[in-house]
């Protein structure tokens, strides 16, 4: 697997309706740490709006994993109420009218979930 950063200038033209919460975690000082890391890593967020329940939102495209029949797959990292929130289009994608539907791989997503905590760990090195 491997991210490829989106940054502010381009979020717009990778934004897709399909990206749904993959899960949310809540330990104590994780959302700093991640924050810390991806600013390092990856510089200014992919949004820029502060606000009080969401501060930062770092949007990645995937490489090296199969999404298909969805033509590519998108990773937001961001904080939500205090909790990280990990979300992707794996297992959907948007139909001719862009709307959301399920794709064969939507029972994945707990797998997909998995492989994606396991590479943001390494690469960050942070324990998700």
């Amino acid at each position: 697997m491997q991210l490829k950063f989106i940054p502010v200038e381009e979020f717009y033209f990778a934004l897709t309706l399909a990206v749904r919460t993959l899960e949310e975690l809540d330990q104590p000082g994780l959302i700093e740490q991640v924050r810390s890391r991806l600013l390092a890593e990856c510089g200014q967020p992919s949004t820029v709006a502060p606000g009080k329940q969401n501060t930062f939102n770092y949007v990645f495209k995937v490489e090296g994993i199969d999404s298909s029949p969805a033509p590519g797959l998108i990773v937001s990292i961001s904080d939500w109420q205090d909790k990280l929130r990990l979300s992707s289009d794996y297992g959907w994608m948007l139909d001719r009218q862009r709307k959301p539907i399920r794709t064969e791989k939507f029972d994945q997503r707990s797998l997909f979930t998995q492989q994606l905590r396991s590479h943001l760990q390494q690469w960050l090195q942070i324990p998700l």
